[in-house]
């Protein structure tokens, strides 16, 4: 269940949303028409994801997770309606580890969902400050520049 939130970046220059999943999980969530980018499938997204991952000066990439693939093949597993192609970019932004707690909330991961017509590109909200920019930035670059 996605509870909205009242800090919501919703607007031309910052079109992700920031919503609670399950009322306690904070994420941010850009929904994109394929109109809108250049990228033409999830796997496109998340080779640009790897890029943006592996040029880093410090992010570590841990790899991809098919969770569509995964689900599908599991005699139970149920995916929502509408749902094509689903994974996961699973990397580390890890410059410091001063608490073992800290291992909690690591690593990162983005998620990249393909529905009808539109992909759905999400992420939980990283404790540093630098790590959920560098996020919010790459998924914000997804999306073709707006012609005046």
């Amino acid at each position: 269940m996605l509870c909205a939130v009242s800090s919501q970046t919703q607007s031309r220059e910052r079109p992700m949303k920031q919503t609670l999943l399950q009322e306690k999980y904070p994420i941010y969530i850009l929904e994109l028409e394929k109109e809108e980018t250049s990228f033409g499938s999830v796997d496109d997204i998340v080779a640009y994801f790897r890029e943006k991952v592996e040029s880093h000066p410090f992010a570590v990439l841990i790899g991809e997770f098919d969770h569509y693939g995964h689900t599908s093949l599991l005699p139970e597993g149920q995916i929502g309606e509408g749902i094509t192609a689903a994974k996961n970019i699973v990397f580390c932004f890890g410059k410091e580890l001063m608490n073992p707690k800290m291992l909690a909330v690591r690593p990162r991961s983005i998620g990249v969902a393909e529905m009808d017509g539109h992909f759905v590109i999400s992420f939980l909200e990283a404790p540093n400050p630098a790590a959920n920019a560098s996020m919010e930035e790459w998924t914000l670059a997804l999306k073709n520049p707006v012609s005046a």
